[in-house]
């Protein structure tokens, strides 16, 4: 395994990629050089041969027997001196392929089964040859060169010269040439090798160090640094490299920070958000879709989309609101667990441009639905109790200006409604311009410490002459020798107090009961105003705070009520960190509770 990951290395394809192509050199050269030598001593062979048959005197001495057969004896003697000084072997054949004569015990024999008859062929036909081949002895098979030269002429050959020469010193020499550079090619692959190796180390070891470190760029760290030791091209990928980790650091501490920016949006947006996959998979999901669908983060993860869905409104499944944002974004309200939502979804795509998903907003209306159907109440309250004294005043107006009233006591009567309605109008006028001062913070309240024990004294002594005409009993049941130190604006503390009285006064029969007490706890005094009128049914309880409801709407417009007592004075408590809430039976009675904070100081100065 070890060996195999250094051949699949840089450094071993570099080593074996020098070896190879020094092999390849050698070897071609190699065989190049032992061709050339076999040729060359072969040639050498052959022309020592040619040129010693050629240029001495056996083939002449040859040429000039007009029948070789009939000088035998004077043939062979010369074939024996010439044999001491040739080291070939030396054949004289006849027409008839017998050897008369030869260096060795050949003479008499056929030349057949000896030598090449091809050869002998080509020489009686007066031609000269050679050819290489070999010949089988006992103990081996020789490597040999034989030459033929036609004797008496080229046209009328009486016979052949046939020379045999014996390669085999020159195949050893080869051989051991062979060898020699057999052993040097080793040699030169070993040092080629190691050169080879000091030099793909050269190259690379700065390459393992980019790798390195580019491993711990993986791993998130990007403070390392490659040193360039070179102006090579090792060098300049290494500055190269050096480049692209600040690049790379750069924007993924941008892509980092606008990641965290968008997780940070979708956390804490007041909108729900959603976007599954076509398989309905859910790929996210802020904490606002979960409170809205009422799911739990493990849910998002474990269960698909559909499933969720289904258990909330079956019309937003994955398959129909494919279908339905086709063309364009949709745009759908359901109902859920009590509250209004307003969904839209679209498709969404990756970088290809491919539909891979649905992308939901959830918005709560709730509400907005809400605000909504208090403006468009509140408009038609405010057009409602106008209406009826412009009508009056009109009627009454118009009867006046026609002058069908002569009787003095009655167009005193007149004019008294009028200015009695246009009283009522302008404490309408006052109370709204209050709330919308209110609203929009604009109320400017003089906060300080002011005696609450005062201001419950003084608010029942104004309402007292009102009860009295009723025959009420308005019990104070606090001490009032006891101060009560609050924090607040004293007008408006007392106006909420007068509310309050006020609305207990007109809500309770002819007679009747109101107890007023404050109750000291845990640094907050708690105001109660509890009568034994009409009370409130239960089922519009919840609404007693709106502006322009009335419990008993005929009662309160003929004793001047507008119907913004309750919600002015609950804008009011509010604005001193307070709370007020009401209790109440139909036909029992009603008691309103209104907690303050106590002043932190009960000194003597700054007190109202």
């Amino acid at each position: 395994m070890k060996v195999k990951g250094t051949l699949n290395s840089i450094r071993g394809k570099i080593v074996l990629i020098y070896c190879l192509l020094v092999f390849i050199a050698t070897t071609i050269i190699g065989v190049f050089i032992m061709s050339q030598l076999e040729a060359y001593y072969i040639n050498s062979t052959k022309d020592n041969l040619s040129k010693a048959v050629q240029e001495g005197s056996l083939l002449i001495s040859l040429n000039s027997y007009e029948d070789i057969d009939k000088h035998k004896e004077e043939i062979q003697e010369s074939i024996d001196a010439w044999s001491k000084s040739l080291q070939q072997e030396i054949f004289v054949v006849n027409e008839s392929f017998m050897i008369i004569a030869a260096s060795n015990e050949t003479k008499g024999k056929s030349a057949i089964d000896i030598l090449d008859q091809g050869l002998i062929l080509q020489g009686l036909g007066g031609g000269s040859t050679e050819k290489t081949g070999y010949i089988n002895s006992q103990t081996a098979r020789i490597p040999t060169i034989s030459m033929v030269f036609p004797v008496g002429g080229n046209k009328d050959a009486r016979g052949v010269l046939y020379l045999r020469a014996d390669l085999t010193s020159v195949y050893n020499t080869i051989n051991q040439s062979k060898e020699i550079f057999l052993k040097a090619m080793i040699i030169a692959l070993a040092i080629t090798a190691a050169l080879g190796f000091f030099i793909a180390k050269s190259i690379t070891e700065p390459i393992n160090n980019v790798t390195k470190l580019a491993k711990k760029m993986a791993d998130g760290d990007f403070s390392q640094e490659v040193s360039i030791k070179s102006n090579d091209e090792i060098g300049r990928l290494a500055e190269m490299f050096n480049i692209l980790r600040l690049k790379l650091n750069e924007t993924l501490t941008e892509i980092s920070n606008e990641k965290s920016k968008l997780e940070t949006i979708l956390k804490y947006m007041a909108d729900g958000l959603i976007a599954v996959d076509l398989s309905g998979h859910i790929v996210h999901a802020n904490p606002s879709a979960m409170a809205m669908l009422k799911v739990s983060k493990q849910e998002i993860e474990e269960r698909n989309y559909d499933d969720i869905i289904k258990e909330i409104n079956p019309r937003l499944t994955i398959k129909e609101t494919i279908e339905k944002c086709k063309l364009a974004p949709v745009e759908e309200n359901f109902e859920f667990g009590g509250s209004n939502y307003a969904v839209r979804y679209d498709h969404f795509r990756d970088e290809n441009g491919s539909d891979v998903g649905i992308i939901m907003i959830l918005q709560d209306i709730t509400q907005r639905q809400k605000v909504e159907k208090m403006q468009m109440d509140f408009v038609a309250n405010v057009s409602h109790e106008l209406k009826t004294p412009l009508t009056t005043i009109k009627s009454y107006t118009e009867t006046l200006i026609d002058g069908a009233v002569e009787d003095p006591e009655t167009e005193k009567s007149f004019l008294e409604i009028i200015n009695m309605e246009a009283d009522r109008m302008n404490r309408l006028v006052k109370d709204l311009l209050q709330l919308s001062r209110l609203d929009h913070q604009q109320e400017k309240l003089v906060k300080k410490n002011c005696d609450l024990t005062k201001l419950l004294l003084n608010a029942v002594k104004k309402v007292e002459l009102t009860a009295n005409g009723k025959k009420q009993h308005l019990n104070c049941l606090f001490d009032s020798e006891k101060r009560i130190l609050i924090i607040g604006d004293k007008d408006s503390i007392e106006q909420v107090l007068l509310n309050v009285l006020s609305n207990s006064i007109k809500y309770t029969q002819v007679g009747g009961r109101i107890d007023i007490d404050a109750i000291i706890h845990d640094k907050k005094v708690a105001i109660t105003v509890a009568d034994n009128g009409i009370g409130i049914p239960k089922a519009e309880l919840s609404r007693v705070f709106e502006r322009f409801f009335r419990v008993d709407k005929a009662r309160s417009r003929a004793m001047g009520g507008t119907g913004l007592g309750l919600a002015i004075s609950k804008q009011i408590v509010e604005e001193h960190d307070g709370v007020i809430k009401l209790e109440s039976k139909e036909g029992i009675g009603t008691t309103v509770f209104i907690t303050l904070s106590l002043a932190a100081s009960r000194g003597e100065s700054n007190i109202d």
